[in-house]
Protein backbone atom coordinates (compact mmCIF):
# COMPACT_ATOMS: atom_id res chain seq x y z
CA UNK A 1 0.00 0.00 0.00
CA UNK A 2 1.50 3.18 -1.26
CA UNK A 3 0.93 6.40 0.46
CA UNK A 4 -0.30 9.29 -1.09
CA UNK A 5 1.87 12.44 -2.18
CA UNK A 6 0.10 15.16 0.35
CA UNK A 7 0.72 12.08 3.55
CA UNK A 8 4.46 10.92 2.10
CA UNK A 9 5.45 14.76 2.43
CA UNK A 10 3.87 15.43 5.60
CA UNK A 11 5.43 12.31 6.83
CA UNK A 12 8.80 13.24 5.49
CA UNK A 13 8.79 16.81 7.21
CA UNK A 14 7.98 14.81 10.53
CA UNK A 15 10.78 12.55 10.50
CA UNK A 16 13.43 15.31 8.94
CA UNK A 17 11.91 17.65 11.90
CA UNK A 18 13.31 14.94 14.70
CA UNK A 19 16.38 14.36 12.72
CA UNK A 20 17.35 17.95 12.06
CA UNK A 21 16.44 19.31 15.81
CA UNK A 22 18.49 15.76 17.26
CA UNK A 23 21.82 16.65 14.99
CA UNK A 24 21.48 19.90 13.38
CA UNK A 25 21.69 20.68 9.47
CA UNK A 26 25.10 19.85 8.61
CA UNK A 27 25.30 16.51 10.31
CA UNK A 28 21.96 15.07 9.01
CA UNK A 29 21.46 13.90 5.40
CA UNK A 30 19.22 12.73 3.20
CA UNK A 31 19.96 9.43 3.58
CA UNK A 32 19.60 9.65 7.66
CA UNK A 33 16.49 11.03 7.11
CA UNK A 34 15.34 8.45 4.26
CA UNK A 35 16.72 5.39 6.57
CA UNK A 36 14.68 6.77 9.52
CA UNK A 37 11.41 6.41 7.31
CA UNK A 38 12.32 2.92 6.00
CA UNK A 39 12.24 4.37 2.15
CA UNK A 40 15.26 4.70 -0.46
CA UNK A 41 16.28 8.48 -0.84
CA UNK A 42 14.86 9.23 -4.26
CA UNK A 43 11.34 8.76 -2.63
CA UNK A 44 12.67 12.04 -0.49
CA UNK A 45 13.79 13.58 -3.34
CA UNK A 46 10.04 13.12 -5.00
CA UNK A 47 9.20 16.07 -2.94
CA UNK A 48 11.99 17.57 -1.99
CA UNK A 49 14.91 18.82 -4.42
CA UNK A 50 17.70 18.87 -1.82
CA UNK A 51 18.14 18.53 1.77
CA UNK A 52 18.16 22.75 1.89
CA UNK A 53 14.90 22.67 0.42
CA UNK A 54 13.43 20.50 2.57
CA UNK A 55 14.77 22.33 6.16
CA UNK A 56 13.57 25.70 4.44
CA UNK A 57 10.39 24.38 3.88
CA UNK A 58 10.09 23.14 7.76
CA UNK A 59 11.50 26.33 9.09
CA UNK A 60 8.56 27.96 7.34
CA UNK A 61 6.23 25.59 8.72
CA UNK A 62 6.94 25.40 11.84
CA UNK A 63 7.36 28.96 12.06
CA UNK A 64 3.62 29.76 10.69
CA UNK A 65 2.33 26.96 12.78
CA UNK A 66 3.84 28.58 16.10
CA UNK A 67 2.73 32.23 15.03
CA UNK A 68 -0.63 31.24 14.50
CA UNK A 69 -0.84 29.49 17.34
CA UNK A 70 0.18 31.49 19.74
CA UNK A 71 -0.24 35.14 18.70
CA UNK A 72 -3.46 34.61 16.40
CA UNK A 73 -5.54 32.10 18.06
CA UNK A 74 -4.44 33.01 21.75
CA UNK A 75 -3.55 36.32 22.49
CA UNK A 76 -5.85 37.72 19.82
CA UNK A 77 -8.57 35.86 22.21
CA UNK A 78 -8.32 37.73 25.29
CA UNK A 79 -10.37 40.81 26.25
CA UNK A 80 -7.73 43.07 28.37
CA UNK A 81 -4.26 43.83 27.91
CA UNK A 82 -3.59 41.55 30.73
CA UNK A 83 -5.50 38.71 29.73
CA UNK A 84 -4.18 38.62 26.23
CA UNK A 85 -0.27 39.20 27.55
CA UNK A 86 -1.35 35.84 29.65
CA UNK A 87 -3.23 33.84 27.02
CA UNK A 88 -0.20 34.44 24.43
CA UNK A 89 2.60 33.83 27.18
CA UNK A 90 0.85 30.28 28.38
CA UNK A 91 0.18 29.44 24.57
CA UNK A 92 3.99 29.98 23.74
CA UNK A 93 5.43 27.86 26.61
CA UNK A 94 2.99 24.97 25.64
CA UNK A 95 3.53 25.69 22.23
CA UNK A 96 7.35 24.77 22.49
CA UNK A 97 6.30 22.15 25.79
CA UNK A 98 4.62 19.96 23.10
CA UNK A 99 6.86 20.95 20.14
CA UNK A 100 10.41 20.98 21.60
CA UNK A 101 11.84 19.60 18.59
CA UNK A 102 10.30 22.56 16.07
CA UNK A 103 11.49 24.91 18.87
CA UNK A 104 15.06 23.62 18.51
CA UNK A 105 14.79 23.48 14.73
CA UNK A 106 13.83 27.52 14.73
CA UNK A 107 16.79 28.75 17.64
CA UNK A 108 19.54 26.84 17.74
CA UNK A 109 22.94 27.10 15.99
CA UNK A 110 21.90 25.54 12.34
CA UNK A 111 18.88 27.67 12.26
CA UNK A 112 21.29 30.64 12.83
CA UNK A 113 24.37 30.04 11.28
CA UNK A 114 23.19 30.05 7.81
CA UNK A 115 22.32 33.38 6.20
CA UNK A 116 19.37 32.18 3.97
CA UNK A 117 18.29 29.83 7.65
CA UNK A 118 19.13 33.24 9.81
CA UNK A 119 16.68 35.59 7.17
CA UNK A 120 13.86 32.91 7.65
CA UNK A 121 13.82 32.89 10.67
CA UNK A 122 14.16 36.45 11.50
CA UNK A 123 10.83 36.57 9.33
CA UNK A 124 9.60 34.51 11.74
CA UNK A 125 10.29 36.72 14.67
CA UNK A 126 9.14 40.00 12.67
CA UNK A 127 5.87 38.55 11.84
CA UNK A 128 5.15 37.84 15.38
CA UNK A 129 6.32 40.97 16.49
CA UNK A 130 4.06 42.42 13.87
CA UNK A 131 1.29 40.55 15.50
CA UNK A 132 1.84 41.02 18.86
CA UNK A 133 2.18 44.54 18.64
CA UNK A 134 -1.54 45.74 18.03
CA UNK A 135 -2.36 43.58 20.89
CA UNK A 136 -0.14 45.85 23.31
CA UNK A 137 -2.88 48.31 25.11
CA UNK A 138 0.09 50.79 26.41
CA UNK A 139 -0.24 54.24 24.95
CA UNK A 140 2.57 54.55 22.98
CA UNK A 141 3.42 55.45 19.07
CA UNK A 142 3.51 52.24 16.63
CA UNK A 143 6.99 52.15 16.41
CA UNK A 144 7.51 51.89 20.29
CA UNK A 145 4.67 48.75 19.93
CA UNK A 146 6.56 47.46 17.86
CA UNK A 147 9.71 47.54 19.81
CA UNK A 148 8.19 45.97 22.68
CA UNK A 149 6.26 43.43 21.29
CA UNK A 150 10.29 42.41 20.01
CA UNK A 151 11.32 42.52 23.32
CA UNK A 152 8.57 39.94 24.71
CA UNK A 153 9.75 37.68 21.36
CA UNK A 154 12.84 37.85 22.99
CA UNK A 155 12.71 37.04 26.15
CA UNK A 156 9.71 34.51 25.58
CA UNK A 157 12.57 32.99 23.39
CA UNK A 158 15.47 33.28 25.75
CA UNK A 159 13.57 31.43 28.66
CA UNK A 160 12.29 28.61 26.22
CA UNK A 161 15.97 28.29 24.97
CA UNK A 162 17.25 27.81 29.02
CA UNK A 163 14.37 25.27 29.56
CA UNK A 164 14.97 23.62 26.70
CA UNK A 165 19.05 23.54 26.42
CA UNK A 166 18.82 22.50 30.40
CA UNK A 167 16.29 19.67 29.76
CA UNK A 168 13.77 21.30 32.28
CA UNK A 169 10.64 19.84 32.28
CA UNK A 170 8.32 22.38 33.12
CA UNK A 171 4.71 23.14 33.40
CA UNK A 172 3.97 25.50 30.64
CA UNK A 173 1.09 26.94 32.15
CA UNK A 174 3.20 28.00 35.62
CA UNK A 175 6.05 29.19 33.82
CA UNK A 176 3.55 30.88 31.07
CA UNK A 177 2.10 32.69 33.70
CA UNK A 178 5.17 33.66 35.49
CA UNK A 179 6.59 35.12 32.11
CA UNK A 180 3.67 36.56 31.38
CA UNK A 181 2.83 38.38 34.53
CA UNK A 182 6.79 39.66 34.35
CA UNK A 183 5.67 41.28 31.01
CA UNK A 184 2.26 42.65 31.85
CA UNK A 185 4.14 44.25 34.83
CA UNK A 186 6.65 46.21 32.49
CA UNK A 187 4.02 46.94 29.95
CA UNK A 188 1.07 48.10 31.93
CA UNK A 189 3.90 50.79 33.70
CA UNK A 190 4.50 52.40 29.75
CA UNK A 191 2.91 55.00 28.74
CA UNK A 192 1.66 56.78 31.48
Amino acid sequence: MSIDSPARKEQILSVALSAFARSGYHSTSMNDIADAMGVTKPVIYQHFDSKRALYIELLQFVGRDLVSKVVTEAAGAGDDGREKTMRGMVAYFTWVSQNRNAFSLIFESSGRADEEFADIVKQFEDEAAAAIAPLITAKVNAQDQRTLALGLVGMAEAVSRHLIAEHVDFDPEKIGRSIGGLAWAGLRSIGD
